[in-house]
Order: C-alpha cells, then structure tokens, then sequence
C-alpha cells in the first residue's frame, strides 16, 4: 500500500461528476433518503465483515459487537454515520468512492430527460448509495480502515462534490468507517438534519428494519434545552424484519426493507413473505421491483437474494437461491439448517439448497400468478418490465415450464395492437371452430410481423396467429411445442395445412391452379437453382405473388438471422419459394420468354426483404428492377412489378 504524507487529489470519473450534479439538483426535495442510505452502506459492511470473520476470525479484532452509530454537531452543523463494519483500504475507497463500477451505467445516463421528477426516479432505479450524502451536504470526509489493517494504514478522503476529491493515510483506532457531512444551511427550521429529534425521526421512518443497533446518545434536559447525555440508546428495533410475524410488519415496513436491500427508491410491485417448516425450515422474504434494474441483460450480474443462517448473514448475490430467469427478484432467504460457514462452492452441490430454490422458484410463481389472474394492471407493468426475462425460463426450467407457459404474454393479429397482452389461454379460447393448432410468426420487429405477407390467409379467414418480435421468443417456441394440447405452429414454416378450416371446394381449386402453373414452377426452379430448396404454389397468399418458408424441420429466415447477428453460423438450409397462382405478376410469368430469369430473381429477392431478409446482390436487384420497369414501359403495355 502507499503511503502519502500529503492529500493525493484526484480526479472523479466523469459519470461520479454527472451523478453528483443530479443528486443536488434532483433529489434535493427528498433529502431525508441520504440517512437511509448511508445507514444501508454501514449495514451491508457490518455484514461482509461477519462473512469474511467466519473463515478469519481475527478480522473482528476482539469486538464482534456489530452496531452502527449516529452523531451530530449542531454548533458545527455536521452529522457523522460510523460503523465498525468491514472498512476500506486505500484502493477501496478510491474504486468504491471514486468511480461507479457498474453495468448499464451509460444507458443509466442516456435515459435522463432533463425533468427532474422523471430523473429522480432513474436514479432510484440506477441506485446512489454513498452519493446521496450531497443532497445535504456541501464537503463531505471519509476516514476509514479495512478489518486486519495496522493502526496506521487508514485512509482520509474528503471532496466538496466537484470534480475532484483528496486521498491521504491517516491514523485510525478501530476498524470500520466514519462518513461526516458538514450540512448545507437551511432556511426552515423543520428540515433542520443536525438535531436529536429529526435523525430519529428519520431513522425510525426508513431504517427500523436494519439489523444491526443504530445508536444515538441519549438527550435529557438541561436549562430548557434537550441535551445529548454520555449514555447511548438503540433507536431501531434492531431486529430482523423478515423474522417477525406477517401480522407485526406493516406495509410501509415492508417497502422501507426493500427499498434497503433492493438499494431502490421506489417501492416494489409486489412481495410474499412465508415461512416453510419441514426437512428444511428457512424463511423467505422476496420482492419484485416495479421497474427493471440497467443490468438486467446482464445474466451474470447477480445481487437478488442475500443469504442468512439463523439470522447471521452468510453472503450477498446467493446466486443460487434462484434461477437466472428471476433474477430480478430481490429479498431474503434465512435458513435455520445451513451451517454458519457454508462457501458459494458447497452451495452449489447442497441437496437443501437446491429445496430452498425449488421452494422460493414456486413462491415467486404463484406471486405472479396470483398478480396475472387478480391485479391485471400490475401484471401488464410486470411484464413491460421483465416479461422478455420471464421467457428465458421456458426453456432453463422444465420442471415449471407448464407454470411459465400460462404466465407468458405476447402480441397478436387480434386487435393488431403491439401490447403483448394475449396470453396462450386467451388464444385458445378465442380458437375458430375446427382450428387445432396455435399458429405464430416470428420476425426482427413488431411491424415486420404484423405486415408479413404470411398472414393473408389467416386474416383473410379471422385466424388469430401470434406476432412474435423479441428475440427471445425463437427460443422459447424451440421449447414450447405445446398448449393445452394445441401444437404451437409457425405460419412460415413447412407445407400450409389449415385442415378443417378449408373446404373440400377450396382444396380443389388449390390442385386445378396447382396443375395449370406446374411449367412456370419448374422453370422457377430450374432459374432460382441452389438459392431455393423447391419452389411450389402456395394458398397462404392473397395480395402478394409470393413468400419465403422453411421446410418443416430447417432453421427459420428469422433465427438464421438472429445467429448470424451473434457470430453463429445458421446451418446452410436453402428457403422454399412459394408463389401465389393468382397474382398478376405470377400469371404473366406463364407467356415470359425474354426476362423470365429476371422476374424469378426479383420475385425471390422481394420475398426475402418482406421477411426481413439482406439481399446478397442489393445492386443487381435495383438493376434488374430498372430494366424490367423500362422494357415494360418502352412497349406501351401497363407496368406491373412484383407486390
């Protein structure tokens, strides 16, 4: 470690600078959250000190008394939170206090607007920490020394939130951290932070349910005036939340909790909080956030649930307490069977784990099925914001993959609106009369699935079909085959087969055009070569002359398109062309002797842009559209093109 006689100043980076001119300027008619939040910080050092003491006892350093305590100088206009958690070392403090080390930051930054009600909001969501502390204060200094360093290898830290901020060693007696704010002046008495009455209101309000003793001197009378005394008193319950009877714990309590260990501003959507008895006997306390952290994509950031045995905190981001398709999910889960120094290794292989994640899976379930079936308001917001996350599940948890399929929501021809809103039961009670299979499309966007010319037999015949846009969805119909013994079909794959839907009329028709073209098919073919794997008439069209299908067991244009994005190489599956027998276009096909190669190219080339494909030859298409307009229109005859 180096050691500095003189304050090293240092610059912040330039997202902390961002950060802290926010915090001023946003947040300020919230101020009191800066306490809890800071309360929070010294909350979680206590913990990770007692993990890190389970396998090094000496870390404690003869005091395993954990508490927090809270001091202020009304004279000097400061407040002081000190804990004797964890602490920092030098590279600590400037990681952890100089920078913001975290995923999403920037699409964090590019979704502020400028309001500041809105951008409050993001940065509940984004979460402050230790910078909330400039709301209220315009210098704030941090002295602070790891558990197991020297007397002598504290750390100074001190910035007036500009930016820059100063580092130097310093001295310091115990272990832990103390944070001073020195308090801003305030005109109205009422928000006046350096007073007895006001912290404890504040803690009271936001931080009951911490864990360790938060402490203040005690205030007596004296000349009038109230007092601190030499003795300390415990201003919070200083018991935990999730261990006390549903019927004890208040709504508000419920959400001040999460607000600590989801490190969120807002209150969440919705929680359960149950005990299980049995071969094993843990309680759980889970939320769901009301809106999706910045590093949801993320699936190896975790910090959902913390882990405790018997109320002693055992670790952070327990990863494996729940799948990764619930990772948003925050909360507690406290084992009362665990041994005290279990490792993220013997984690792994536990049997009782694996019950305890079992258990809270189905917990989280039933909550959303409980939200999906009674509050469909707070369900529709849950799936604007996690609904893509939910669907990876289809295909990772095959033991709830029945549960998941019901709680799945997508978009559809029916009403044409881009809400996913119509879940699988809704479909199939909405199914035409002889229909027996769920059909739906998948494509890059909403509106390219919503328009593709797949869909004109379907409309055409008021048959709902599934418009599928995210690119999660390739993966869950890879696993989901079925509902409710319906078979799940895509409209752009293998050979169109309404079954009862068609009448016998119809069908006959279909083999009379099908045998009239049976020439200009084969030429088509014969033209087209490797690009095509067959050319044949279709029904499924009724205003374009044709399409682009997989046969029924290749890889579809869309997922071939999304592994390609991806650097993965798609199996080399040439499409099946499909030609509408009564398109214009396809009609003229019949007597064309000196540009038929020229019209199959274009009818394949714009078959493969209406499903979103990239043409390999962009300039050859526009040349060939060019000549086809000028000899059409240098012979008199009306130009009709493809489409």
């Amino acid at each position: 470690m180096t050691n500095t006689t003189t304050p090293e100043r240092l610059g912040f980076q330039t997202e902390v600078k961002q950060l802290l001119h926010l915090m001023i300027h946003s947040l300020y008619s919230n101020r009191e959250i800066f306490l809890r939040e800071l309360v929070s910080n010294a909350s979680d050092a206590c913990d990770k000190l007692r993990f890190e003491a389970l396998n090094n006892a000496a870390l404690f350093e003869n005091d395993a008394d954990l508490k927090i305590r809270i001091s202020f100088d009304e004279k000097a206009r400061t407040l002081t939170v000190s804990d004797n958690g964890i602490g920092m070392s030098r590279d600590e403090v400037i990681t952890n206090l100089g920078t913001i080390a975290k995923s999403g930051t920037q699409e964090f930054f590019q979704s502020l607007t400028g309001d500041q009600r809105k951008d409050a909001n993001l940065i509940g969501q984004f979460g402050v920490g230790f910078y909330s502390s400039f709301i209220v204060a315009d210098k704030v200094t941090v002295v602070t020394r790891r558990a197991g360093l020297g007397t002598d290898q504290a750390v100074r830290w001190e910035s007036e939130g500009g930016g820059d901020y100063t580092v130097e060693m310093t001295e310091k007696a115990g272990r832990g951290t103390d944070i001073t704010l020195h308090l801003r002046a305030v005109e109205d008495a009422k928000d006046e932070l350096a007073s007895g009455w006001k912290l404890r209101q504040i803690i009271r309000k936001y931080s009951d349910h911490i864990v360790q003793p938060i402490l203040m001197k005690k205030e007596e009378w004296k000349d009038e005036k109230q007092l601190p005394s030499d003795e300390d008193e415990t201003v919070n319950r200083a018991s935990a939340l999730w261990a006390r009877p549903k019927s004890e714990v208040t709504e508000e309590q419920y959400q001040e909790f999460y607000k600590h260990v989801g490190h969120d501003f807002e209150p969440p959507l919705a929680w359960v909080h149950s005990r299980v008895e049995g071969r094993q006997e843990y309680t759980q306390l889970l939320y769901i956030p009301a809106h999706a952290p910045f590093d949801l994509w993320d699936r190896h950031q975790r910090h959902g649930i913390k882990l405790y045995v018997r109320r002693v905190f055992i670790m952070d981001d327990a990863e494996q307490l729940m799948p990764v398709y619930l990772r948003f999910v925050r909360g507690v889960v406290d084992s009362a069977d665990l041994p005290l120094n279990i490792s993220r290794e013997i984690l792994q292989e536990s049997r009782d784990i694996e019950a305890i994640r079992a258990g809270c899976t189905k917990k989280v379930l039933g909550l959303l099925e409980d939200l999906a079936e009674n509050q469909k308001d707070k369900y529709a917001g849950f799936w604007k914001e996690f609904g893509r996350v939910l669907k990876e599940g289809v295909g990772e948890d095959h033991a709830n993959k029945e549960r998941l399929a019901k709680l799945l929501r997508f978009a559809s021809t029916h009403g044409e609106g881009q809400e996913e809103s119509v879940s699988l039961a809704d479909y199939v009670g909405r199914m035409k009369e002889g229909q027996d299979k769920i059909y739906y499309i998948t494509a890059d966007t909403h509106l390219a699935a919503r328009n593709s010319p797949h869909l004109e037999i379907f409309r055409k015949k008021g048959v709902e079909v599934l418009l599928l846009s995210d690119r999660v969805d390739e993966w869950v119909v890879g696993h989901l085959t079925e509902f409710d013994g319906k078979s799940l079909a895509s409209v752009a794959k293998g050979g169109l087969d309404l079954g009862s839907l068609e009448d016998a009329a119809e069908k006959q028709e279909q083999e009379k055009q099908a045998g009239a073209l049976k020439d200009v098919v084969e030429r088509i073919r014969t033209s087209l070569g490797a690009r095509v794997k067959d050319v044949r008439i279709t029904h499924r069209l009724t205003d374009s002359p044709a399409c682009l299908v997989a046969d029924e067991h290749d890889i579809g244009g869309n997922l071939a398109r999304i592994l390609k994005s991806v650097g993965q190489d798609a199996p080399g599956t040439a499409p099946i062309l499909e030609i509408n027998p009564t398109h214009p276009v396809v009609e003229r096909l019949r007597g064309e002797e000196k540009h038929f190669d020229d019209w199959a190219a274009v009818l394949f080339d714009q078959a493969l842009l209406a499903e979103g494909g990239q043409l390999e030859d962009p300039a050859g298409f526009v040349k060939r559209i060019n000549q086809l307009m000028l000899e059409m229109g240098g012979g008199g005859s009306r130009i009709v093109l493809p489409g």
